[in-house]
């Protein structure tokens, strides 16, 4: 009955994300608001972690076997594929590049601003 519980819990914040998906007229996914609902209800110690945990393990124990259908789709696809794959090799390179390059250079702006306060304020007390 624990399980059953747990599921429900997830399934529910799961509803919820399609719902606010349907009122709220933005691109993203219901998925990403019922997963972004259950880290804000987590974070918030509404629903305690003990509440959900044995099915997130059981679910993540079996996510593997959820992208089977995707790949063989792709299988099945793979007249459609070979004749661009090239190209989309080459998206994918240079995408995964510059998503690495814009994630550095954004952690460095944020760790320079950090620590350029820190250091403002190291100064500011020797001054006294």
């Amino acid at each position: 009955m624990k399980f059953v519980k747990q599921f429900l819990l997830i399934l529910l914040f799961s509803f919820l994300g399609e719902l606010l998906h349907v009122l709220i007229p933005l691109p993203f996914p219901a998925s990403i608001y019922g997963i972004v609902l259950l880290f804000a209800a987590l974070s918030a110690k509404v629903v305690k972690v003990k509440d959900v945990r044995e099915v997130s393990v059981f679910l993540i124990a079996v996510m593997p076997v959820m992208f089977i259908p995707p790949a063989v789709g792709l299988i099945d696809s793979w007249d459609d594929i070979r004749s661009n794959l090239l190209r989309y090799v080459v998206v994918t390179v240079v995408s995964t590049f510059v998503v690495m390059a814009a994630a550095g250079k954004t952690t460095q702006y944020a760790i320079r601003r950090h620590f350029g306060k820190k250091r403002r304020e190291c100064r500011e007390g020797e001054t006294d």
